[in-house]
């Protein structure tokens, strides 16, 4: 079997090992988070030698801009480091005067879509200030990325709720989105009640929710959703993709199911199957 991998993190070398500190340091004060343990020590070459272990051929890194300063230098590193391997998004912050021209130029960078994360990046996804930049978004071919729900390092309130995206995918029913952690870390019951099923222009990832979901719930949500909506996800390093391998594997799924979430709708959700 093949994997990609479509919900993975990394950071430039100069700051990741800051980076992971502060972010496992706020798990470590969490009874929520304190099973979440790190799997790479947060640099590329970790991801990639995380990914060579599990046998997964194809990633994708989903960078975020928690700054408006911070975008252009990240679209820049997420551009460079693309191969046959590995695949970005790009990054834009909510409260950046330049957000929809940055949305342009990370087209021309070559990136596949934008990740926003709300928890970091203190914005609704449906607020009205975004919908230039989904709609540019749309025009360009972009993917839109979001984080899905609960998160294991945010704190107050959950602003990414599934109702939020379902609004999104009405109004722009052209604009391929993906949300992370099945629609809604959490909130599986409303992931059920108001998109799955509901839109063939959301995709829902499967990132590091082995121990967050049923097995009940997980396989009824992919059946009403569809299987071929489904990504594969593990949210490297947060958690290790075979756990995400195994929960899938562990599923009453038939094997051209299996092919769809682990490789095939990835594929060709970017246009970039084999030959």
């Amino acid at each position: 079997m093949r994997y990609f991998d479509f919900h993975t993190h990394a950071f430039v070398d100069s700051i990741a090992e800051r980076a992971m500190a502060s972010l496992t340091s706020t798990a470590e004060h969490s009874e929520d988070t304190q099973n979440i343990k790190p799997h790479t020590d947060g640099t590329l070459s970790g991801l990639r030698n995380l990914m060579d272990r599990c046998g997964i051929t194809r990633t994708m890194i989903l960078p975020v801009a928690t700054k408006p300063t911070q975008q252009t230098a990240i679209n820049n590193w997420a551009s460079g480091i693309m191969d046959n391997s590995i695949f970005c998004c790009g990054s834009v912050h909510p409260d950046a005067e330049d957000a929809v021209a940055e949305v342009e130029r990370i087209s021309r960078l070559g990136l596949y879509g934008i990740k926003f994360h709300s928890e970091y990046q203190n914005f609704r996804p449906d607020e009205e200030r975004m919908m230039p930049i989904y709609r540019k978004a749309s025009e360009l071919g972009l993917i839109v990325v979001f984080h899905g729900g609960w998160d294991p390092f945010g704190k107050g309130e959950i602003l990414a709720v599934p109702r939020s995206f379902a609004n999104i995918a009405e109004k722009f029913p052209d604009l391929k989105i993906v949300v992370a952690h099945l629609g809604g870390m959490k909130l599986f019951d409303e992931v059920e009640d108001c998109i799955a099923g509901k839109f063939g222009n959301i995709y829902l990832d499967t990132g590091i929710l082995a121990d967050f979901i049923e097995p009940e719930q997980l396989i009824r949500i992919i059946q009403k959703h569809g299987a071929e909506k489904i990504l594969f996800g593990s949210d490297a390093p947060w958690d290790n993709p075979l756990k995400e391998i195994q929960m899938i594997n562990n599923l009453p799924l038939t094997d051209d199911e299996r092919r769809k979430i682990f490789y095939q709708n990835a594929e060709k959700l970017l246009k970039k199957a084999d030959s």
